[in-house]
């Protein structure tokens, strides 16, 4: 981890697309960060494996469910993974095995390789490790698939908090 004083502690979560999965992960995790005190010591973002949606706002579905439960998508663009991310953030995570195969193929070395999680292996009674695609799907698969970034989220905060303070 590269939290200090100076630098924040930087995460990026990655989907497909960039306009489902990965924004409601990075808006629920800023907010957690927020909620605890540690805004300033988090830098969190999302990106796409894929190119398909670059510049695109967030599924209208995606924020519609985040405006349900209170969080404000309305600043996400879409934009696809580069290897820049791996140099400037200090955990990549991957919202399903797909996307964590992509990303362990584009790692250029073990520093890269170690960066790379699963977001729902966090979770430890987790019944998969793959966060569904709700794309085509209906408004109810988009509030379950929050649902589940958000319990994984706070698993993921719980184990990373006692770090950042330390940093801080």
């Amino acid at each position: 981890m590269t939290a200090s004083a100076d630098a924040p502690f930087r995460v990026v979560f990655v989907c497909s697309g960039n306009i489902c999965r990965s924004p409601m992960a990075d808006v629920v995790f800023r907010r957690i960060s927020e909620e605890a005190g540690l805004g300033s010591r988090v830098v969190s973002t999302s990106a796409g494996t894929g190119d398909w949606h670059v510049g695109e706002r967030a599924d209208h579905r995606t924020l519609a469910a985040l405006e349900r439960l209170g969080y404000d998508g309305a600043a996400h663009r879409a934009r696809q993974f580069t290897f820049a991310d791996f140099t400037h953030n200090d955990l990549v995570v991957a919202l399903d095995r797909s996307h964590e195969r992509v990303l362990r193929g584009w790692a250029r070395h073990d520093d890269d390789a170690d960066k790379i999680a699963l977001l729902l292996s966090f979770v430890p009674d987790a019944e998969t490790l793959d966060v569904p695609d709700p794309y085509y799907a209906g408004p109810p698969m988009f509030d379950e698939v929050l649902g589940m970034i958000e319990r994984a989220s706070r698993a993921l905060f719980r184990q990373l908090e006692p770090a950042i303070r330390a940093a801080g």
